[in-house]
């Protein structure tokens, strides 16, 4: 597999970030981190089989600096590739795509726009496997009662997140 995938680590306003790509599309991004080897580890270990290039991922890496310099709306349409993820996940990561930046949807929101009204507990489930947090921007999803919910990344950085955007 070595060859075909690829991996990129660079430094933002807010942190190193880490990008890992197939063919296909984007694998795995990071949250922000303190290190350069701290985003590479948030990638998987999938990233001891890929080879790094700046130049496969430029145009994002642009746009993900701009978005943590700036809170400004960057719009992030890259091709994922989210093979290796149950149907459920999948769909779940892809709807939190439609969350308009800078608002908040709640996990029973998400669950309704995959059809599966009852199934919001299993949604945060999936919220904290996302492996492109920022691109599937789960940091976006809330509790229905207006709290937070739970985070990957942690809550801190949820609302970092959150005031970025202006949500």
């Amino acid at each position: 597999m070595t060859g075909k995938l690829k991996y990129i680590t660079f430094n933002t306003d807010m942190g190193w970030i880490g990008l890992l790509a197939s063919e296909k599309g984007l694998l795995a991004t990071s949250l922000p981190q303190q290190s350069d080897s701290e985003a590479c580890q948030q990638l998987g270990k999938k990233v001891n089989q890929a080879n790094r290039s700046t130049s496969s991922f430029s145009g994002l890496m642009e746009r993900l600096r701009f978005y943590f310099s700036s809170g400004e709306e960057v719009d992030f349409p890259d091709e994922l590739d989210v093979s290796g993820a149950t149907p459920f996940h999948s769909a779940v990561w892809q709807a939190t795509r439609l969350i308009p930046y800078g608002e908040t949807r709640s996990y029973l929101w998400v669950a309704r726009q995959i059809n599966k009204p009852g199934a919001a507990r299993a949604v945060g489930q999936a919220m904290g496997r996302n492996p492109l947090p920022i691109i599937g921007p789960c940091h976006r999803v809330i509790a229905s009662d207006g709290g937070l919910g739970g985070f990957g990344g942690g809550l801190e950085m949820k609302q970092q997140l959150l005031r970025l955007e202006g949500g």
